[in-house]
């Protein structure tokens, strides 16, 4: 079985820049980590690799090449081959061109099923895992908590997926793109020491323009749909901390508070 894993590295949510005049995110030099999300369905992988040796594990990306040494913690995890789109032009793609970028890389790859995250911390659209699957002519499914990795195979796959006020069990058939949600149940294994140093590089493949051949007025900002008017910083106001003892003091001060605000 054959898995490939759409991963996105995002700014660290407290160490980000934008670039107000093109209105995009800098992802140059700014410490970038794996998307929640995309960490959960880079983890169900594993455990399915786990359970079933054959699997193959492919994580595929957009970013700048500075990310490399995230893929290669990657792979020294256990993840057999990890694909970097990566070119100047695609600087500032929205996620109609994102989509469209990554659906030309898979339609020409192999797999029996592939892995998304639901949400990112930068974006949160959910976009591109269903521009993806409607590319490619597959079923798709978001907001999924588990799989059922007992039946998890080529054909098919059951899934748990949260609609809000209810959880609802699936059955999907198999090639189709399915998205997780951050959930607990599935983490990340840390690196072993002896695998701290691995030499991995030789299972990154870089892609750039000249291999996927778009027209450059298909890509990046000038080729996204996506126009935004305008952007603003949301000011944060510090919030004060009041510790109070256990005592009949203490819990005087909690009503006070309660009743100044109209809660009692």
């Amino acid at each position: 079985m054959k898995i490939i894993c759409l991963i996105k590295f995002v700014p660290d949510v407290e160490n980000f820049k934008y670039d107000y005049e093109r209105n995009v995110l800098v992802r140059e030099n700014v410490r970038m980590i794996l998307n929640p999300d995309d960490a959960c369905s880079v983890a169900l992988a594993l455990k399915v690799k786990e359970q079933q040796p054959g699997t193959v594990i492919e994580v595929v990306t957009m970013a700048p090449q500075s990310i490399i040494p995230q893929l290669e913690d990657l792979l020294r995890l256990n993840v057999d081959r990890a694909v970097l789109i990566s070119d100047k032009v695609y600087v500032g793609s929205d996620t109609y061109v994102t989509g469209r970028i990554l659906g030309r890389y898979l339609s020409e790859a192999s797999f029996d099923c592939i892995l998304a995250g639901t949400h990112t911390l930068d974006g949160d659209t959910s976009h591109v895992p269903s521009q993806v699957a409607e590319l490619l002519g597959l079923s798709q499914m978001s907001n999924v908590v588990e799989i059922d990795e007992a039946v998890f195979c080529r054909e098919r796959a059951v899934v748990l997926a949260d609609e809000e006020f209810t959880y609802a069990k699936y059955e999907i058939t198999l090639p189709a793109v399915i998205s997780l949600r951050k959930d607990r149940k599935y983490k990340l294994p840390y690196i072993r020491y002896e695998d701290l140093s691995r030499d991995v590089k030789d299972r990154i493949r870089i892609i750039d323009n000249e291999e996927l051949g778009f027209v450059q007025e298909e890509v990046g900002i000038v080729g996204s749909l996506t126009q935004i008017s305008s952007t603003f910083v949301k000011s944060m106001e510090k919030k004060e901390r009041l510790i109070v003892r256990n005592d009949e003091e203490g819990m005087n001060q909690v009503y006070s508070f309660l009743m100044e605000r109209g809660f009692v």
